[in-house]
């Protein structure tokens, strides 16, 4: 039986054909594997900024929102209630907001907010995670004569004030969270955003 001879360019053809649907093969493969480590449209959504109209929130009053999965206090505080929030520095844990994870650097002030009338909050206990109730009321019989209005934690007794900042002797060890917030305009606020765009 004769020897058939070796054609080398045929061999490179061949050879170079097989590692291109090779090469293809293999992105085709990896497409699916790749696209599983970005979030799903759902997870994405979860993340987005939430918008917050405040333009018809009533001085005194509070709206929630969710963000994350999480409740965004936004008060729309009274002169009154910001005027009152240095009185109360001696009977609280952290009145400077020491702890700055806590709040971003806009909020470093005592009234922790970008704008004195507008408390933006992540309304969890950093106690063990319950959500406080807003109760703006001053002197109320269950609070006691020396409240003047701020976050009760029902789990556990958690007092925070109308800055968010918790009162000495109960269980949360630090003051309510502010995230990260901007004004897109004087009546609507983005949660979720350090600054806007344009």
């Amino acid at each position: 039986m004769a020897e058939v001879p070796v054609n080398p360019a045929r061999r490179r053809f061949l050879t170079g054909s097989a590692v291109a649907v090779g090469a293809v093969g293999v992105g085709f493969a990896a497409v699916p594997f790749l696209s599983s480590f970005e979030p799903s449209a759902k997870a994405q959504a979860a993340g987005a900024p939430v918008d917050v109209a405040v333009s018809q929130l009533a001085p005194g009053q509070m709206v929630t929102v969710a963000w994350r999965g999480q409740p965004i206090y936004v008060v729309h505080r009274t002169d009154k209630m910001v005027e009152m929030l240095p009185s109360l520095d001696g009977e609280l844990l952290d009145p400077n907001s020491k702890v700055a994870s806590q709040q971003p650097p806009f909020a470093d002030n005592f009234y922790r907010a970008r704008k004195k009338e507008f408390l933006v909050l992540i309304g969890v206990c950093t106690h063990l995670g319950c959500a406080p109730t807003y109760r703006p009321e001053v002197a109320p019989k269950d609070l006691g004569p020396e409240w003047k209005g701020g976050f009760f934690c029902p789990c556990h007794g958690s007092k925070f004030d109308l800055a968010g900042r918790v009162f000495k002797g109960v269980p949360a060890p630090l003051n309510l969270v502010v995230p990260e917030y901007a004004f897109v305009n004087d009546g609507l606020i983005r949660v979720g955003v350090a600054e806007i765009r344009a």
